[in-house]
């Protein structure tokens, strides 16, 4: 008679946190964003959280909590989870993530793998919480130059149902003539090669003056379900 009691704690310790999302965030630290630039982004991402219209996005979902983890990313070897999962139900629990990313190191390292990132991501799922989504929001300023296929990478993200949006950041500063005509659009390439899922889409920020509002904007779509916007939106200094 004892047997089935003595195995409720372990039931319980196993028992994963519904949520109304899982949202990842990965944020680009390649050699392209100098320390101006990265910090532009660790801000932005804090501003955002303390953004009372956040608060009141998550306050609006089913379940009225969302789960959120951020980790930089290079290499196709380089990524850095710099804020585990965190639950977040309120203004108190976002300030808390906004203070995390606050007291987080600044690091850069060498190249860009969004294939990488992707990978790094689909593993932080189903760790303590269970979303009615997953969701992936990659920034970045430029295309996969590291590791193995972008293709690939997306397609098996997309086939387990990970949904994944992009934040293009556009540097205005023109590229040598002979790189120019090799470089992609960004925005294109992230609308092309990496966005991808039901309800997916690309936040453009037009320089990364531009971060801190475009990533405001994007983290409180991502929240809502099935909230009215393009597929692609530009955000504007």
């Amino acid at each position: 008679m004892l047997a089935a009691p003595a195995l409720l704690p372990a039931r319980r310790a196993n028992a994963m946190e519904p949520v109304d999302v899982e949202l990842v965030l990965a944020a680009d630290v390649s050699r392209s964003m100098d320390p101006q630039e990265q910090e532009l982004q660790f801000s932005g991402y804090a501003k955002a959280f303390r953004d009372p219209r956040l608060a009141e996005g998550i306050a609006g979902g089913a379940i009225g909590a969302i789960a959120v983890s951020f980790f930089t990313w290079s290499d196709w070897d380089t990524q850095n989870l710099v804020v585990p999962w965190m639950r977040i139900d309120g203004p108190a629990a976002a300030n808390r993530f906004a203070d995390a990313l606050d007291a987080a190191p600044r690091q850069a390292f060498l190249y860009t793998s969004i294939s990488g990132a992707i990978d790094y991501a689909g593993k932080l799922f189903g760790q303590g919480y269970e979303g009615t989504r997953q969701v992936v929001d990659i920034s970045g300023d430029g295309i996969n130059n590291s590791g193995r296929s972008l293709k690939v990478a997306r397609a098996e993200a997309l086939e387990r149902g990970i949904v994944l949006n992009g934040l293009a950041v556009l540097d205005h500063t023109p590229l040598p003539p002979q790189f120019a005509a090799l470089q992609p659009a960004l925005d294109d390439y992230y609308h092309n090669e990496v966005i991808g899922g039901p309800g997916s889409f690309l936040m453009v920020a037009e320089g990364f003056k531009a971060f801190e509002g475009a990533i405001r904007r994007k983290i409180i779509r991502e929240i809502a379900l099935n909230a009215p916007g393009p597929r692609i939106e530009r955000a504007f200094a």
